[in-house]
C-alpha cells in the first residue's frame, strides 16, 4: 500500500453536503521535499477554494488537499493523494455525494488522472500541466472543464487543448482560453477562479452556468475570454 503523507484543510463543511469539492494545488515537476501550508503554490489555492464556497452557498463541503510531496515524486504521486482524500470524503460523507476536483497546474493534471474514480461527477483544470502522454480517460458521465491562458509559458496550452479533444468522446467537456492568461492565474484571477466555482456550482448544483459556461454546456467547445 502506498503509504500518503497528505494533509486535508476544510475550507466548508455543512452537515450534509449536496456535493464535495477536492482543490488540488500544483507544484514542482519531481522531488520529494514535504508541502507546506506557505508555498505559493498552495497559497495560490486558498482564493479558489473561498470562491468555490461561495458558489456553493453552504451546498457544498469544500477541502483543499495538501499532498505528500511539492512534487510529482514516484510514490506516492499527486493521484495518490487524490485518492487518499477520495477516500476520507466517504468515510465523511459516505460513497453517494457526488465529488468535484479542482486543480491547478500539476493538480489539474492529477484530477484528470484521478477522475475515473466512480464518485467523482465534476473536474475543473486551471492551467493543466501535462506532457500529452498521460492515460487521460475514457470520463464516461464526467463534466471536465479546461481553463487555460494564451500567455502561459509554464504549463503549454496545447498538451490541455489535445487532451479536452480526447475527452470530448466520453465526457461532456469545455474548454476556455483567457487572453493573456498566465500561469499564476494572478493577473485575469477573476476569470479563472469564477469559472472553476460556477462550473462546480453548475455541474454538481444544477445552479445557473452564467454566460460563458452556459455556452460550453450547451455544446460549444471552445471559447475564449
Amino acid at each position: 500500500m502506498t503509504d500518503v503523507r497528505s494533509r486535508l484543510v476544510e475550507t466548508a463543511t455543512p452537515d450534509r453536503p449536496d456535493g464535495v469539492v477536492l482543490v488540488l494545488h500544483g507544484g514542482g515537476g519531481r522531488g520529494s521535499a514535504p508541502v507546506s501550508p506557505a508555498q505559493l503554490s498552495v497559497l495560490r489555492m486558498v482564493p479558489v477554494a473561498a470562491r468555490v464556497a461561495r458558489a456553493g452557498k453552504g451546498r457544498l463541503a469544500v477541502w483543499r488537499l495538501l499532498n505528500s510531496a511539492r512534487g510529482w515524486s514516484e510514490r506516492p504521486t499527486p493521484v495518490d493523494d487524490v485518492r487518499w482524500a477520495l477516500g476520507r470524503v466517504r468515510e465523511r460523507f459516505g460513497d453517494d455525494v457526488p465529488v468535484a476536483l479542482v486543480g491547478h497546474s500539476l493538480g489539474g493534471r492529477a484530477a484528470l488522472l484521478a477522475a475515473a474514480d466512480p464518485q467523482v461527477r465534476s473536474v475543473v483544470g486551471l492551467a493543466t500541466w501535462l506532457s500529452g502522454s498521460e492515460p487521460i480517460g475514457p470520463l464516461p458521465a464526467r463534466d471536465v472543464l479546461l481553463v487555460h491562458g494564451d500567455a502561459d509559458r509554464v504549463a503549454r496550452i496545447a498538451p490541455a487543448m489535445a487532451a479536452a479533444r480526447r475527452l470530448e468522446a466520453s465526457a461532456r467537456t469545455g474548454f476556455v482560453t483567457v487572453r493573456g492568461g498566465s500561469h499564476s492565474m494572478l493577473r485575469h484571477h477573476a476569470d479563472f477562479d469564477g469559472l472553476a466555482a460556477q462550473w462546480v456550482a453548475a455541474t454538481l448544483l444544477g445552479d445557473d452556468p452564467g454566460p460563458v459556461l452556459g455556452r460550453v454546456l450547451q455544446g460549444e467547445r471552445d471559447v475564449t475570454v
